[in-house]
Formats: structure tokens, sequence, C-alpha cells
């Protein structure tokens, strides 16, 4: 290998500072790293798609779904037979709930990693996750009997909106509780995040006492999270948020970046504190909620797939969003199908399967932290 390039990047003479150089050469060189990855990752994310089609319950062969793919495509509609029900009115709007959700949860955990600047921050661990599901049970339960002789049939949309309006109230009143003078207290938000998410369990039990079967059921799906009730209404009631979210998260990237220096530091850097924490808070915020007024409780992936990208590509968040939402979507798309077979023909709530993965990667990121407590 010549050396030729790597001599004249450090002579200044020739290629300005050594150290331009030495920036310019790893910033190429993560460049590419990311990029290799960003088409491993869409290469996954596509395989899992495809098979996520054909996998379940109902098998169904890889000729059958290409000829209803392709008379999909070619002649807009659909042949009227079983396999063709079950690709277009289950799997489809299923696996695209799924990997709206994973990136929604993954993105909401690297902002709120970044925010609180604790890589141990989590939706889930922190209460926010039980905030917004909280507030769906209330929906659920109380939703019909006050808004029902009103509009009749309690419309859908109003559990996004209630579940969306949960996490947002956790999140502020956990900032409001661990911030004193513009610091945040790590310590204070973890355990604040603790005692949230006991009350809402708590309130949750209530709630379940209060239920009749059916709610009850309803509240049991919320608190193991599944996608067996996907379909293309709800998929159309939360996409818009969730789209929005995700193309929003990245223009933040640079204040949280900032923040990463301390408050204090990235204000006298010009960047607006309040807003950036204020935008993030939001996008967390609506992130839960949506995720978990379709889908239920779905913890970890906001830990694990942060956590795991900033080994892979450093912390920056300019390429740690963006990746967050992949390999969010990647995870939860693969538990889905999981999910599916491992149990088959019945189905294991995904919720589980989160926890099975994530609760032991915690565990390591813990001890590896006291292992190494100058990190």
């Amino acid at each position: 290998m010549s050396v030729g390039p790597m001599r004249n990047a450090l002579e200044p003479g020739r290629s300005g500072s050594g150290r331009e150089g030495v920036v310019a050469l790893l910033g190429t060189a993560r460049h590419r790293r990311a990029v290799l990855w960003a088409a491993f990752g869409g290469a996954v994310l596509a395989g899992l798609f495809f098979l996520s089609l054909f996998k379940g319950a109902v098998a169904l062969s890889v000729d059958s779904l290409l000829k209803i793919l392709g008379g999909l495509i070619g002649n807009g509609s659909l042949p009227d037979t079983r396999e063709s029900l079950i690709l277009a009115n289950i799997r489809l709007p299923r696996a695209m709930l799924a990997m709206l959700v994973g990136a929604a949860l993954a993105v909401s955990g690297a902002m709120l990693q970044g925010l609180f600047r604790n890589p141990l921050a989590d939706p889930g661990l922190i209460g926010v996750s039980a905030g917004a599901a909280l507030a769906a049970g209330i929906t659920i339960v109380f939703g019909e009997r006050l808004l029902a002789p009103a509009f009749g049939k309690l419309p859908f949309a109003i559990l996004p909106v209630g579940a969306f309006l949960g996490g947002l109230g956790s999140t502020l009143v956990l900032y409001g509780i661990a911030t004193r003078a513009g610091r945040t207290s790590i310590a204070t938000m973890m355990l604040a995040g603790v005692a949230l998410g006991a009350l809402s369990g708590a309130m949750s039990g209530f709630l379940a006492y209060l239920s009749d079967d059916r709610q009850l059921r309803d509240l049991t799906f919320w608190a193991l999270g599944s996608f067996s009730g996907a379909s293309w209404t709800k998929l159309a009631a939360v996409a818009p948020a969730m789209i929005a979210i995700l193309v929003a998260a990245p223009f933040l990237s640079r204040g949280l970046d900032a923040l990463a220096l301390g408050e204090a530091e990235a204000f006298h850097l010009g960047l607006p504190v309040q807003r950036v924490k204020a935008a993030a808070i939001l996008i967390a915020a609506v992130a839960v909620g949506t995720s978990v007024a379709v889908a239920g409780m779905i913890g970890f992936v906001g830990l694990v797939v942060p956590h795991i990208l900033r080994l892979l590509l450093g912390a920056s968040h300019r390429l740690l969003l963006p990746f967050s939402a992949l390999g969010g979507a990647v995870l939860l798309l693969a538990a889905d199908i999981v999910a599916r077979l491992v149990v088959a023909p019945a189905e294991l709530p995904i919720g589980i399967l989160t926890a099975a993965i994530g609760a032991p990667f915690f565990l390591w990121l813990l001890l590896r932290r006291q292992a190494r407590p100058f990190e």
C-alpha cells in the first residue's frame, strides 16, 4: 500500500496542516463506512419486508406472492382469493406499521439520550411509554362512556391523540422534576422515571379493575404489545405523524450534538437551547404516543438500536438519527416475523420478544459502564 496520500496529508507544506489532512481522511473513511452500512441495512430491511409477506400462520409461496404483486402493479386490482386478501389486508399494512413503529421508537430513544446526555435513557425506562399507555387505557375505558353519546362509535383517531398527550405529559413532568437552575440531573431523571412508570402501572391496574371484558382484552393488548390488529385504517391514522417526526428529527442533529457539550456551552455557541429541547421533547412524545396507540407498549427498542449504532458509527446525531430509523425498522420487522412463527399458528406478543432481547442488553450495558468508570 502506498504511503504517498498519507504522507501528503500529514505534511503541512503539501496539503495544509497535518491535522486538516487527517480529519479529511477520517471524514472520507467515515462517509464510506456510513454508505456501506446504509446499503447493508437497506438490503436487510428489503429482505425482511418480503419475508414478512409470505411467512406466517398461512404460508404464501413465492410464486403466488409474485403473481399477486404483479397483478396489483400491472392491473391495479387483486384476484378474489384467500391469499390475496391475506396479503393486501393483513400482511402489507402489518409490515409497514412494524417498520414505522420501530423507526419512531428508535429515533425517540436516540433523541432522549442526546437530550439527557445519557446512553441509558429510553422512553420505556424513564416512564414515557407508561404514561402514553396509561392515557391510552383511560381513553379505552372512559372514552366510549364520555364521547360515544356525542360521536356514536368512538373514532380510532382519538386513541393516538390520547396516547400522545400522555407521552407528552410524562416527558414534561419528568423533565421538570429532573431540571433545576437550567441543569438536568441524570440520577433524578432515572429515579423519577422509575417512579412515574410505577405510578402509571398502578393506575393502569386500577383501570383494569374498572373495565369490562372487552376493555380488559384491549388493555392486555396495550400491556403486551402486538401488531395483530394492524389495518390500513390504523396505518393511515398514525403514518402522517410518524413520517413527519422521522423527517423533522434530523434537523435537530446539530443542536443535539451541541447539547452533548453541556447546556451552558451550547448556549455560548449560539444554540437556542430551550427551542431545541422543546422540539426534541415534542418529537419524542409524538413518536412514543402514536406507537403505543397502534402497537401497545414495546420496550427497549429505543435503548438497543441507538447504542449499537453509536458503537458502529460514532455519536454524531447527523448519522445516528437516520440510521436509528433504519435500525429500528429492521429490528421490529424481524421481531414481528419471529413472533408470528415461533408459536405458529398462535402469535407471541412482540413486547415479550423485545424485552427478552433488551433486558439482557441493558444489564450488559450497565456492567460495561461499571467496568469502565472513566469512559
